[in-house]
């Protein structure tokens, strides 16, 4: 007898699901067996389309997360969709670049409401609901490995990462009585659409940056949006068991051995530094 699909009979919500690595936690979960899926985003073509393609069972909601209404229309919108949310992904971020000298208040506010602020009042709004309904459930949220620290222009950006582990760990040793398990995964640098678009327009990267990064790293390429949704997959299926408040670190190099393997993303990249240039 085949076992049950791993997801068979639950229902998520997975911010940034129209595209890139949410896109790809979405198509994973559904191979899993999952019902129904409220997929998040704010280009209202873009996701309709999205949950077009995705096929039935996927519905959209148009949100800016970095509202407090951005985030009640989310769970508005689940209610309608589903009886209850068994698995919560917060995918959707913002990576505006910034450094110590120009980041200002309005910059600071943007990423710490979106980054920070919506995954937290997402877990709390799924954890009531489950807690109502007496059932267990699953939250992953995607970090950054720039939670270490970061490029100089990550300033924000890196300060919002790293606040999830906080509050990963603080959700999770919450939320064990209640069979709600809470975990952070971190990725490095992904091979995504806006990706490209970033280094193309924020760093001036060549035609053939994606080639000259990848010779560079260890793997030889960059992360593959969909192997890491199967890492994140799976730390919401039953499959990782009780595993709860972790954080995970989904990179090609490893903290504190040795010297990194490049700079990070964008920085002394495809150029030389600002102060070497005439």
């Amino acid at each position: 007898m085949s076992a049950q699909p791993e997801f068979a009979g639950k229902s998520a919500i997975v911010t940034g699901g129209s595209q890139g690595v949410g896109r790809a936690v979405v198509e994973r979960l559904l191979a899993g067996g999952l019902e129904r899926a409220l997929i998040v985003g704010r280009d209202q073509a873009k996701g309709d389309a999205a949950a077009a393609d995705l096929g039935d069972g996927v519905s959209f909601v148009s949100a800016d997360l970095s509202s407090v209404e951005g985030v009640e229309a989310v769970l508005a919108a689940a209610d309608d969709a589903f009886p209850v949310p068994h698995v919560l992904v917060n995918a959707a971020a913002l990576s505006d670049r910034g450094s110590v000298w120009d980041t200002d208040a309005a910059l600071w506010d943007r990423l710490l409401h979106t980054n920070v602020r919506a995954p937290g009042m997402l877990i709390t709004g799924v954890a009531h609901r489950l807690r109502a309904a007496g059932s267990p459930g699953a939250v992953v949220t995607i970090g950054s490995v720039a939670a270490h620290g970061g490029s100089d222009f990550l300033y924000p950006y890196s300060t919002s990462k790293a606040a999830l582990a906080a509050l990963t760990r603080n959700a999770a040793y919450t939320l064990m009585r209640h069979r709600i398990r809470v975990n952070l995964v971190q990725p490095g640098w992904i091979d995504t659409p806006n990706e490209d678009r970033v280094q193309r327009e924020l760093h001036d990267a060549p035609d053939d940056w994606l080639e000259r990064a990848s010779d560079r790293l260890p793997f030889g390429r960059l992360i593959d949006p969909a192997e890491l949704a199967r890492t994140v997959c799976f730390v919401a299926s039953d499959a990782a068991g009780l595993m709860t408040g972790a954080v995970i670190d989904y990179d090609q190099s490893v903290r504190g051995a040795g010297e990194a393997p490049m700079p990070p993303p964008g920085q002394l990249l495809w150029g030389e530094p600002e102060e070497a240039r005439p």
